[in-house]
Formats: structure tokens, sequence, C-alpha cells
């Protein structure tokens, strides 16, 4: 088993393993970042003159700068490299001797293109994990279909179930698929690590953007397959389970009340002064409160709609009954238990000179917490000298002729 060498300052649960980040856009790097947030070493290889995109995404932006690489580039070492070269081949091939880890989001057959398979990349390193991240796997009959997130949620039936009954089925404003799929690439590595210490082999963790989006997808494919339900989109709550819905406040705002549980539901209805909707047959059980949520909706949306919303969920959650508000992020930020948890997190932003507030790490470990140690880099190749002649040992001059030839 070949394992990096010690390396920076981290101490956290992945200090010492070495990840290569290949790829774009957000599916790998966020694979890329759940590693370096538990301590790896990443290094993101970025083409010379044609860095991530993501260093220009970002609705935010100060002069010229923008901030979604600051989430997705933290805790990364950035070089450039042009692995369709013969020269960036090998010094590849050379990172790979030193290394752990390799995450790529390129369409299904890129990396044998370039002569950089995993069988490749395993007779250099028997113990390398090549992680993959595409659209729809790298089998079966559209692995050679690029895919967006967009797109695989809608193919997977998840996008089917978003929105209001009878509308158009909206998105999320947000890359759902693509943050899915980093969390399974990034589960797949921790696990063939761990089989790798039985083992001493790598192996191949295979993701695709459809299968992540249908993973999450609850009882939905069994539903249909036993009783030909077609679950689709129900607005504000869960067809069948109530309550649990969003309530509207004396001062127009939204509250979430959740108590579809029966212990939970006859608190509430301790709360709203109307104890004897806990034994009514209309409401008693899960599938009775199931089949008349609408009357249920009235009842508990008539007692909000008298109350302002902070007394709502402070009398709720004082008789443990699930309530929250429905918060922007100008509240999120200001949230005193994402602060006391670490989930707020501010960090140096070198490119835009000034700290910048990012989410923390997540989960918290008790023994070897991941950390944020930088907010990655503010150019491309930024650490071209630190990862070429620090690890692998090549000289000034080198460099500067690999630059010259257009390899770095």
């Amino acid at each position: 088993m070949t394992s990096a060498h010690e390396h920076g300052a981290s101490a956290g649960a992945l200090d010492g393993i070495r990840v290569l980040e290949l790829g774009t856009l957000i599916s790998g790097p966020f694979a890329g970042r759940l590693l370096g947030d538990m301590g790896a070493e990443v290094i993101k290889i970025e083409l010379p003159g044609k860095p991530d995109p993501l260093r220009t995404w970002g609705q935010a932006e100060v002069d010229g700068h923008h901030f979604f690489w600051t989430v997705h580039a933290r805790n990364k070492k950035a070089v450039t490299l042009d692995l369709r070269t013969d020269r960036g081949r090998e010094l590849f091939l050379e990172l790979i001797d030193n290394s752990d880890i390799v995450v790529e989001n390129f369409r299904p057959g890129t990396l044998e293109r370039w002569g950089l398979g995993y069988d490749t990349l395993r007779q250099r390193n028997k113990g390398i994990i090549l992680v993959r991240v595409s659209g729809y796997g790298q089998t079966g009959p559209d692995a050679h279909k690029a895919g967006y997130a967009s797109v695989a949620e809608a193919a997977s039936g998840l996008r089917h179930m978003n929105g209001f009954p009878g509308g158009p089925p909206p998105r999320l404003a947000l890359s759902l698929g693509d943050s899915l799929a980093g969390m399974f690439a990034a589960q797949g590595a921790l696990a063939a690590l761990y089989r790798r210490t039985v083992t001493g082999q790598g192996q191949v963790v295979d993701v695709a953007l459809t299968e992540s989006c249908l993973a999450i997808q609850e009882s939905t494919i069994p539903d249909y397959d036993v009783g030909g339900v077609v679950r689709g989109p129900s607005g504000t709550r869960l067809e069948g389970i109530a309550p649990s819905n969003i309530y509207r406040s004396a001062d127009g705002s939204w509250v979430v009340i959740a108590a579809n549980q029966d212990s939970v539901f006859a608190r509430l209805c301790q709360v709203i002064g109307q104890p004897e909707l806990a034994t009514d047959p209309r409401f008693a059980d899960h599938g009775a409160r199931g089949r008349n949520q609408d009357e249920l909706d009235s009842i508990i949306g008539e007692w909000a709609a008298q109350r302002a919303p902070d007394a709502i969920i402070a009398a709720l959650s004082d008789a443990g009954v699930i309530a929250g508000p429905i918060n922007t992020v100008a509240e999120v930020v200001k949230d005193p238990q994402l602060w006391a948890r670490g989930m707020l997190a501010e960090h140096w932003d070198e490119g835009a000179e000034r700290t910048v507030l990012g989410p923390g790490v997540i989960p918290v470990l008790s023994e070897s917490p991941g950390t944020i140690r930088n907010a990655g880099s503010a150019r491309p190749g930024q650490h071209n000298d630190e990862v070429y002649v620090g690890l692998l040992g090549k000289t000034s001059d080198e460099l500067d002729t690999l630059r010259s030839q257009g390899v770095l």
C-alpha cells in the first residue's frame, strides 16, 4: 500500500492522505473539498491557460473576484499541468507514485484517451484509488453522454417531485445533483481507503450524477413497483405525512411545523388548546392524519395565523414539537446554533484580500476534526514550485523549461 508522506499541519482524520483532483466545475471539486476538509492534502490540477470555470462563478463579485471558488477550492494546492502532452503525462504518473486518491469528473473515456486509464495508474501504484464522477456512470448505454446536474435531477425522477401539483417542476437554486455526487464520491473514497488497509489494493469508485439523485428518493421505486404510485410534487408538504407543512403567522411570515409522529402530534394538540384532536378518529394515527391532512392543516393554520412566529416556535419547541423559521441566508449567518457548532467559518481569502465567511466542516469528529486551513489558491499554478520541486524533486530550471513548453 502506498501512502503519502507526512505533509501539512492538519491533524484531521485524513492527514497523510494525498489526493489529486482533476476536472472542473462542481461534483469533482466538491468531493475534493470534502476530503480536504478532513485533512487530506488535495492537489488541484488545472490546464495551463484554461483554469477551472469555478474561479469566475458566484453571484457576488468584488473587484472581479467571485466566491464560488472560495467554497470548493479551500484546503487545496493549485498546480497547472497539461495531461494531453507526453511530458505532462509523465509528471502526472510521478504524482501518482506519491498519491493515494485521484478524483476526476471527465466524460468517461477521457483518461483512457490520454493513456491514463486505471490500468495504467495501478501499474504505477497498486494502492491508487480512482474516483470517477460522470453523468451516467462508466458503463451502460448512456455512459458516453455528457451530464449536468440539471439533467440528472430531471432524468432520475427527482425533479418531477419538486414544485406544486399541476405546475412545471422547478429546480432548486443550486446544483443539487453535483453536491450529491460529490458526497457519494467522498464516501466511496473513504470506503476504498478502508478496504485498502485490508488488501493493499486500490480500486475504482464509479459515481453517476443520475444515480446520486436516485439514491435519496426514499420509497419512490418500491411504491411504484408494488402499488403503481407515481409520486408527484406536493407543494409545501408531503402527501400522506401530516402535519408537516408551512403555516403563515400573524406577521405574514411562514413557519415550519412538523408533528406527524403520534406522540409529537399529541403534544401539538395540547399547545394549540385542542387536546381532543389526538384521539379524534380523523387524526388519531399516521394513516388517518394523511387522509385528512387538508382539514388538519386548516386547523393548525388558523391557530398559527393569530400568533407571532417567534411565539409559535418557542411554544412548540418548549413542548417538544418540531418547529422552525424559513430563513434566508441573511438569517442563517446570524444563527447562534450554527456559530456554536462551527458551521459558519471565517477564513482569509488571498485573492479577495479579505476574510470570507463560508460553510463549516461537516461532520464534526471528536478526536480528529476537520479544519479550514486556507480559502484556496488566488491563481492557477500557485503551488507549482511547492509540488513539483518539493514533492517530485524537480529543479527550478526544469520548471522553467516545462513552462516554456506549455506543460505547466
